[in-house]
Protein backbone atom coordinates (compact mmCIF):
# COMPACT_ATOMS: atom_id res chain seq x y z
CA UNK A 1 0.00 0.00 0.00
CA UNK A 2 1.41 3.43 -0.99
CA UNK A 3 1.38 5.77 2.01
CA UNK A 4 3.20 8.84 0.61
CA UNK A 5 3.82 10.68 -2.60
CA UNK A 6 7.49 9.72 -2.48
CA UNK A 7 6.58 6.02 -2.62
CA UNK A 8 4.37 6.24 -5.71
CA UNK A 9 5.81 4.81 -8.92
CA UNK A 10 4.62 7.89 -10.79
CA UNK A 11 6.55 10.25 -8.53
CA UNK A 12 9.67 8.09 -8.56
CA UNK A 13 9.49 8.04 -12.38
CA UNK A 14 9.06 11.83 -12.34
CA UNK A 15 12.14 12.23 -10.14
CA UNK A 16 14.25 10.01 -12.38
CA UNK A 17 13.06 11.88 -15.45
CA UNK A 18 13.84 15.23 -13.83
CA UNK A 19 17.32 14.07 -12.81
CA UNK A 20 17.95 12.69 -16.28
CA UNK A 21 16.78 15.93 -17.92
CA UNK A 22 18.96 17.97 -15.57
CA UNK A 23 22.04 15.89 -16.36
CA UNK A 24 21.24 16.07 -20.08
CA UNK A 25 20.87 19.85 -19.96
CA UNK A 26 24.20 20.26 -18.18
CA UNK A 27 25.95 17.80 -20.52
CA UNK A 28 24.65 19.61 -23.60
CA UNK A 29 25.81 22.94 -22.17
CA UNK A 30 29.27 21.49 -21.56
CA UNK A 31 29.43 19.96 -25.05
CA UNK A 32 28.37 23.29 -26.55
CA UNK A 33 31.38 24.83 -24.78
CA UNK A 34 29.31 27.43 -22.95
CA UNK A 35 31.33 29.85 -20.81
CA UNK A 36 31.81 29.29 -17.09
CA UNK A 37 29.22 31.86 -16.04
CA UNK A 38 26.56 30.24 -18.25
CA UNK A 39 27.20 26.86 -16.63
CA UNK A 40 26.78 28.35 -13.16
CA UNK A 41 23.48 29.97 -14.24
CA UNK A 42 22.18 26.62 -15.49
CA UNK A 43 23.25 25.01 -12.22
CA UNK A 44 21.51 27.78 -10.29
CA UNK A 45 18.26 27.34 -12.27
CA UNK A 46 18.17 23.56 -11.92
CA UNK A 47 18.66 23.58 -8.15
CA UNK A 48 16.34 26.47 -7.49
CA UNK A 49 13.60 25.59 -9.97
CA UNK A 50 13.52 21.79 -9.98
CA UNK A 51 15.07 20.37 -6.82
CA UNK A 52 13.18 21.91 -3.87
CA UNK A 53 16.24 23.87 -2.70
CA UNK A 54 15.47 27.02 -0.64
CA UNK A 55 19.05 28.16 0.03
CA UNK A 56 22.25 27.39 -1.77
CA UNK A 57 25.88 28.47 -1.78
CA UNK A 58 28.43 26.93 -4.14
CA UNK A 59 32.09 27.63 -3.32
CA UNK A 60 34.88 26.57 -5.68
CA UNK A 61 38.58 26.32 -4.87
CA UNK A 62 40.71 27.94 -7.59
CA UNK A 63 43.90 29.09 -5.87
CA UNK A 64 41.53 30.32 -3.18
CA UNK A 65 37.92 29.69 -2.15
CA UNK A 66 35.41 31.76 -4.10
CA UNK A 67 31.62 32.03 -4.26
CA UNK A 68 30.26 30.90 -7.63
CA UNK A 69 26.48 30.52 -7.09
CA UNK A 70 24.17 31.68 -4.31
CA UNK A 71 20.45 32.21 -3.70
CA UNK A 72 17.99 32.49 -0.81
CA UNK A 73 20.62 33.50 1.76
CA UNK A 74 20.75 36.36 4.25
CA UNK A 75 24.52 36.80 3.86
CA UNK A 76 26.30 37.72 0.62
CA UNK A 77 29.26 35.36 1.20
CA UNK A 78 31.53 37.54 -0.94
CA UNK A 79 34.62 36.60 1.08
CA UNK A 80 34.67 32.93 2.04
CA UNK A 81 38.31 31.91 1.70
CA UNK A 82 39.33 32.46 5.32
CA UNK A 83 36.19 30.69 6.58
CA UNK A 84 36.76 27.63 4.38
CA UNK A 85 40.52 27.24 4.37
CA UNK A 86 40.52 25.11 7.52
CA UNK A 87 37.31 23.19 6.77
CA UNK A 88 38.04 19.55 5.92
CA UNK A 89 34.96 17.45 5.19
CA UNK A 90 34.90 14.08 3.46
CA UNK A 91 31.14 13.41 3.41
CA UNK A 92 27.79 15.16 3.65
CA UNK A 93 27.77 16.96 6.99
CA UNK A 94 25.23 18.86 9.06
CA UNK A 95 26.07 22.52 9.66
CA UNK A 96 25.60 21.78 13.37
CA UNK A 97 28.99 20.07 13.28
CA UNK A 98 31.35 21.93 15.61
CA UNK A 99 34.04 22.52 12.95
CA UNK A 100 31.61 24.36 10.65
CA UNK A 101 32.06 28.17 10.94
CA UNK A 102 29.08 30.09 12.34
CA UNK A 103 28.59 32.03 9.11
CA UNK A 104 27.40 28.85 7.35
CA UNK A 105 24.88 27.79 9.97
CA UNK A 106 21.97 29.36 8.11
CA UNK A 107 22.19 26.24 5.91
CA UNK A 108 21.22 22.71 6.90
CA UNK A 109 23.98 20.64 5.37
CA UNK A 110 27.25 20.74 3.47
CA UNK A 111 28.13 18.55 0.50
CA UNK A 112 31.85 18.23 -0.32
CA UNK A 113 32.70 17.62 -3.97
CA UNK A 114 35.83 15.63 -4.80
CA UNK A 115 37.50 14.55 -8.01
CA UNK A 116 40.33 12.00 -7.83
CA UNK A 117 40.77 12.68 -4.11
CA UNK A 118 41.09 16.43 -4.72
CA UNK A 119 38.56 18.68 -2.98
CA UNK A 120 37.04 20.94 -5.63
CA UNK A 121 33.96 22.49 -4.05
CA UNK A 122 31.54 22.75 -1.16
CA UNK A 123 27.77 22.99 -1.62
CA UNK A 124 25.89 24.54 1.31
CA UNK A 125 22.11 24.08 1.09
CA UNK A 126 18.75 24.04 2.82
CA UNK A 127 15.88 22.10 1.30
CA UNK A 128 12.20 23.01 1.27
CA UNK A 129 10.89 21.88 4.68
CA UNK A 130 7.49 20.76 3.37
CA UNK A 131 9.13 18.64 0.71
CA UNK A 132 11.53 17.33 3.34
CA UNK A 133 8.68 16.29 5.69
CA UNK A 134 6.79 14.61 2.84
CA UNK A 135 9.86 12.65 1.87
CA UNK A 136 10.28 14.24 -1.55
CA UNK A 137 13.45 16.18 -0.78
CA UNK A 138 16.18 15.87 -3.39
CA UNK A 139 18.77 13.18 -2.82
CA UNK A 140 22.07 14.82 -1.84
CA UNK A 141 23.94 12.25 -3.93
CA UNK A 142 22.30 13.64 -7.06
CA UNK A 143 23.24 17.20 -6.08
CA UNK A 144 26.77 15.97 -5.45
CA UNK A 145 26.86 14.28 -8.88
CA UNK A 146 25.44 17.32 -10.66
CA UNK A 147 27.90 19.67 -8.93
CA UNK A 148 30.80 17.36 -9.70
CA UNK A 149 29.82 17.32 -13.37
CA UNK A 150 29.72 21.12 -13.54
CA UNK A 151 32.88 21.76 -11.50
CA UNK A 152 35.03 19.14 -13.23
CA UNK A 153 33.90 20.41 -16.64
CA UNK A 154 34.89 23.95 -15.69
CA UNK A 155 38.23 22.75 -14.33
CA UNK A 156 38.87 20.85 -17.56
CA UNK A 157 37.98 23.93 -19.62
CA UNK A 158 40.48 25.99 -17.64
CA UNK A 159 43.17 23.34 -17.94
CA UNK A 160 42.59 23.16 -21.69
CA UNK A 161 42.74 26.95 -21.96
CA UNK A 162 45.98 27.02 -19.96
CA UNK A 163 47.42 24.31 -22.16
CA UNK A 164 46.51 26.27 -25.30
CA UNK A 165 48.02 29.42 -23.81
CA UNK A 166 51.19 27.52 -22.93
CA UNK A 167 51.41 26.02 -26.41
CA UNK A 168 50.96 29.48 -27.93
CA UNK A 169 53.63 30.87 -25.59
CA UNK A 170 55.97 28.02 -26.49
CA UNK A 171 55.49 28.79 -30.20
CA UNK A 172 56.20 32.46 -29.55
CA UNK A 173 59.29 31.56 -27.54
CA UNK A 174 60.57 29.34 -30.33
CA UNK A 175 60.08 32.16 -32.83
CA UNK A 176 61.78 34.62 -30.47
CA UNK A 177 64.62 32.15 -29.94
CA UNK A 178 65.21 31.78 -33.68
CA UNK A 179 65.08 35.55 -34.16
CA UNK A 180 67.51 36.12 -31.30
CA UNK A 181 69.92 33.49 -32.57
CA UNK A 182 70.09 35.41 -35.85
CA UNK A 183 71.19 38.53 -33.99
CA UNK A 184 74.46 36.90 -33.01
CA UNK A 185 77.35 36.82 -35.51
CA UNK A 186 76.89 33.97 -37.96
CA UNK A 187 80.60 33.28 -38.23
CA UNK A 188 83.45 34.21 -35.92
CA UNK A 189 87.10 34.35 -37.08
CA UNK A 190 89.36 31.44 -36.28
CA UNK A 191 92.74 31.89 -37.95
CA UNK A 192 96.41 32.18 -36.93
CA UNK A 193 96.10 35.93 -36.30
CA UNK A 194 92.74 36.39 -34.64
CA UNK A 195 90.30 33.98 -33.00
CA UNK A 196 86.95 34.78 -31.43
CA UNK A 197 85.01 32.20 -29.46
CA UNK A 198 81.57 32.68 -27.87
CA UNK A 199 79.38 30.36 -25.82
CA UNK A 200 75.86 31.29 -24.86
CA UNK A 201 73.61 29.47 -22.35
CA UNK A 202 70.23 31.18 -21.91
CA UNK A 203 68.48 30.60 -18.59
CA UNK A 204 65.18 30.50 -20.49
CA UNK A 205 64.51 29.99 -24.20
CA UNK A 206 65.52 33.58 -24.82
CA UNK A 207 67.61 35.97 -22.80
CA UNK A 208 69.02 39.45 -22.41
CA UNK A 209 72.66 38.47 -22.95
CA UNK A 210 74.34 39.62 -26.12
CA UNK A 211 77.73 39.53 -27.78
CA UNK A 212 79.01 40.78 -31.11
CA UNK A 213 82.09 40.88 -33.27
CA UNK A 214 82.40 43.05 -36.37
CA UNK A 215 85.35 43.19 -38.75
CA UNK A 216 85.83 46.77 -39.98
CA UNK A 217 88.00 48.29 -42.72
CA UNK A 218 91.73 48.84 -42.18
CA UNK A 219 92.13 45.74 -39.98
CA UNK A 220 90.05 47.12 -37.14
CA UNK A 221 87.79 44.88 -35.11
CA UNK A 222 84.89 45.77 -32.87
CA UNK A 223 83.85 43.45 -30.04
CA UNK A 224 81.23 43.80 -27.35
CA UNK A 225 79.38 41.86 -24.69
CA UNK A 226 76.23 43.13 -22.97
CA UNK A 227 73.52 42.16 -20.51
CA UNK A 228 69.99 43.56 -20.21
CA UNK A 229 68.38 43.87 -16.79
CA UNK A 230 65.63 41.26 -16.43
CA UNK A 231 65.02 37.97 -18.19
CA UNK A 232 62.90 36.31 -20.83
CA UNK A 233 61.07 37.90 -23.75
CA UNK A 234 61.10 41.53 -22.44
CA UNK A 235 64.89 41.39 -22.06
CA UNK A 236 65.26 39.71 -25.45
CA UNK A 237 63.13 42.38 -27.16
CA UNK A 238 65.21 45.15 -25.64
CA UNK A 239 68.40 43.39 -26.64
CA UNK A 240 67.21 43.11 -30.26
CA UNK A 241 66.63 46.88 -30.31
CA UNK A 242 70.06 47.41 -28.79
CA UNK A 243 71.67 45.20 -31.43
CA UNK A 244 69.97 47.05 -34.28
CA UNK A 245 71.06 50.44 -32.93
CA UNK A 246 74.61 49.25 -32.34
CA UNK A 247 74.96 47.82 -35.82
CA UNK A 248 73.82 51.10 -37.37
CA UNK A 249 76.19 53.15 -35.24
CA UNK A 250 79.27 51.01 -35.83
CA UNK A 251 78.81 51.42 -39.58
CA UNK A 252 78.79 55.21 -39.12
CA UNK A 253 81.69 55.65 -36.70
CA UNK A 254 84.36 53.84 -34.71
CA UNK A 255 84.32 56.52 -32.00
CA UNK A 256 83.39 54.53 -28.89
CA UNK A 257 82.43 57.66 -26.96
CA UNK A 258 79.84 58.53 -29.58
CA UNK A 259 78.62 54.94 -29.90
CA UNK A 260 78.04 54.45 -26.17
CA UNK A 261 76.49 57.91 -25.73
CA UNK A 262 74.09 57.37 -28.66
CA UNK A 263 73.12 53.91 -27.39
CA UNK A 264 72.38 55.36 -23.97
CA UNK A 265 70.22 58.12 -25.42
CA UNK A 266 68.29 55.71 -27.65
CA UNK A 267 67.56 53.29 -24.79
CA UNK A 268 66.52 56.12 -22.49
CA UNK A 269 64.06 57.43 -25.08
CA UNK A 270 62.53 53.96 -25.46
CA UNK A 271 62.31 52.99 -21.78
CA UNK A 272 62.36 56.26 -19.85
CA UNK A 273 65.03 54.98 -17.49
CA UNK A 274 63.02 51.95 -16.33
CA UNK A 275 65.48 49.34 -17.62
CA UNK A 276 69.21 49.36 -18.26
CA UNK A 277 71.98 47.51 -20.06
CA UNK A 278 75.51 46.83 -18.93
CA UNK A 279 78.04 46.50 -21.70
CA UNK A 280 81.69 46.32 -22.63
CA UNK A 281 82.74 47.85 -25.98
CA UNK A 282 86.21 47.50 -27.47
CA UNK A 283 87.95 48.40 -30.72
CA UNK A 284 91.17 46.63 -31.67
CA UNK A 285 93.40 48.23 -34.30
CA UNK A 286 95.58 45.43 -35.66
CA UNK A 287 97.92 47.78 -37.52
CA UNK A 288 98.49 50.16 -34.63
CA UNK A 289 98.41 47.38 -32.01
CA UNK A 290 96.04 49.36 -29.82
CA UNK A 291 92.98 48.28 -27.87
CA UNK A 292 90.46 51.03 -27.05
CA UNK A 293 87.58 50.21 -24.73
CA UNK A 294 84.70 51.56 -22.63
CA UNK A 295 83.17 49.56 -19.82
CA UNK A 296 79.52 50.61 -19.23
CA UNK A 297 78.81 49.15 -15.81
CA UNK A 298 79.65 45.61 -16.95
CA UNK A 299 81.67 42.97 -15.11
CA UNK A 300 85.26 43.86 -16.11
CA UNK A 301 86.75 41.62 -18.81
CA UNK A 302 90.17 40.14 -18.18
CA UNK A 303 93.08 41.10 -20.47
CA UNK A 304 96.15 38.81 -20.50
CA UNK A 305 99.15 39.87 -22.60
CA UNK A 306 101.90 37.74 -24.12
CA UNK A 307 103.95 37.95 -20.94
CA UNK A 308 101.17 36.53 -18.79
CA UNK A 309 100.41 39.87 -17.14
CA UNK A 310 96.70 40.37 -16.58
CA UNK A 311 94.43 43.27 -15.74
CA UNK A 312 90.69 43.89 -15.36
CA UNK A 313 89.30 46.45 -17.80
CA UNK A 314 87.18 48.82 -15.69
CA UNK A 315 87.46 52.28 -17.26
CA UNK A 316 84.27 53.70 -18.74
CA UNK A 317 80.90 54.85 -17.48
CA UNK A 318 77.80 53.71 -15.63
CA UNK A 319 75.09 51.43 -17.01
CA UNK A 320 73.35 52.72 -20.13
CA UNK A 321 69.65 53.52 -20.39
CA UNK A 322 69.10 54.99 -16.91
CA UNK A 323 70.11 58.60 -17.62
CA UNK A 324 69.14 60.82 -20.54
CA UNK A 325 72.77 61.91 -20.62
CA UNK A 326 75.52 59.82 -19.05
CA UNK A 327 76.87 61.56 -15.91
CA UNK A 328 80.44 60.68 -16.92
CA UNK A 329 82.17 58.68 -19.62
CA UNK A 330 85.82 57.75 -20.11
CA UNK A 331 87.76 55.47 -22.37
CA UNK A 332 91.19 53.86 -22.24
CA UNK A 333 93.66 53.14 -25.02
CA UNK A 334 96.03 50.26 -24.34
CA UNK A 335 99.06 50.43 -26.61
CA UNK A 336 101.59 47.89 -27.85
CA UNK A 337 99.22 44.91 -27.65
CA UNK A 338 99.93 42.54 -30.51
CA UNK A 339 99.61 39.23 -28.66
CA UNK A 340 96.87 39.03 -26.06
CA UNK A 341 93.74 37.33 -24.82
CA UNK A 342 90.61 39.27 -23.89
CA UNK A 343 87.98 37.35 -21.93
CA UNK A 344 84.50 38.80 -21.34
CA UNK A 345 81.50 37.29 -19.60
CA UNK A 346 78.08 38.05 -18.15
CA UNK A 347 77.15 37.92 -14.48
CA UNK A 348 75.59 34.46 -14.74
CA UNK A 349 79.14 33.05 -14.69
CA UNK A 350 80.38 34.44 -11.39
CA UNK A 351 76.93 34.34 -9.74
CA UNK A 352 76.38 30.63 -10.40
CA UNK A 353 75.77 28.96 -7.03
CA UNK A 354 76.25 25.56 -5.45
CA UNK A 355 73.85 23.83 -3.05
CA UNK A 356 75.26 25.89 -0.14
CA UNK A 357 74.36 29.15 -1.91
CA UNK A 358 78.05 29.94 -2.44
CA UNK A 359 78.84 31.84 -5.65
CA UNK A 360 81.41 30.65 -8.15
CA UNK A 361 83.01 34.10 -8.04
CA UNK A 362 85.75 36.03 -9.83
CA UNK A 363 88.69 34.26 -8.20
CA UNK A 364 87.75 30.77 -9.37
CA UNK A 365 87.03 32.10 -12.86
CA UNK A 366 90.33 33.99 -13.05
CA UNK A 367 92.29 30.94 -11.95
CA UNK A 368 90.87 28.85 -14.80
CA UNK A 369 91.42 31.59 -17.38
CA UNK A 370 95.04 32.09 -16.38
CA UNK A 371 95.70 28.34 -16.38
CA UNK A 372 94.38 27.84 -19.93
CA UNK A 373 95.08 31.27 -21.46
CA UNK A 374 97.68 29.81 -23.83
CA UNK A 375 95.24 27.19 -25.14
CA UNK A 376 92.71 27.65 -27.91
CA UNK A 377 89.72 29.74 -26.78
CA UNK A 378 87.41 26.78 -27.39
CA UNK A 379 89.47 24.69 -24.95
CA UNK A 380 89.54 27.53 -22.43
CA UNK A 381 85.74 27.79 -22.54
CA UNK A 382 85.36 24.05 -22.19
CA UNK A 383 87.53 23.99 -19.06
CA UNK A 384 85.73 26.99 -17.55
CA UNK A 385 82.30 25.45 -18.16
CA UNK A 386 83.49 22.17 -16.63
CA UNK A 387 84.78 24.09 -13.61
CA UNK A 388 81.46 25.88 -13.14
CA UNK A 389 79.48 22.64 -13.40
CA UNK A 390 81.83 20.89 -10.97
CA UNK A 391 81.32 23.72 -8.49
CA UNK A 392 77.53 23.97 -8.89
CA UNK A 393 76.81 20.25 -8.97
CA UNK A 394 73.10 19.73 -9.61
CA UNK A 395 72.18 23.34 -8.80
CA UNK A 396 70.91 24.96 -12.02
CA UNK A 397 72.14 28.33 -13.28
CA UNK A 398 70.11 31.27 -12.01
CA UNK A 399 70.84 33.54 -14.92
CA UNK A 400 71.95 33.60 -18.52
CA UNK A 401 75.60 32.67 -19.06
CA UNK A 402 77.70 34.06 -21.90
CA UNK A 403 81.44 33.67 -22.50
CA UNK A 404 83.37 35.66 -25.12
CA UNK A 405 87.08 35.37 -25.85
CA UNK A 406 89.13 37.39 -28.33
CA UNK A 407 92.65 36.05 -28.93
CA UNK A 408 95.13 37.91 -31.10
CA UNK A 409 98.54 36.66 -32.27
CA UNK A 410 100.19 33.45 -31.07
CA UNK A 411 99.64 31.73 -34.44
CA UNK A 412 100.95 28.41 -33.13
CA UNK A 413 98.35 28.19 -30.32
Amino acid sequence: MITSLAESPEYQLHVKQMELNSLLEVTQAINNNLPEEALYKIYHFILRGNLHINKLLLCIYQDKWEKKAVFGTTSSFDHVHEDLISLDLKEVTSTENEQVPVIFQEFDEIIPVYHRDALLAYVFLSQNQIAYREGIATDTKFIQTLTNLIVVAIENKKLAAKQMEQEALNRELQIAKRVQERLFPKKLPDNPYITVKADYFPHQSVSGDYYDFIALPDEKYFVCIADVSGKGIPAALLMSNFQASLRILIRQTTDLLRIVSELNHTLYEILGGERFITGFFALYDHRAHTLTYINAGHHPPLLINEYGTNRWLKTGTTVIGIFDSLPFINYEVIENVSHFLLFGYTDGVVEACNSLEEEYGDERMQKVIEEFAQEKPSHLHQKLIESIHDFCGTTPFRDDVTLLTLKVGNPDK
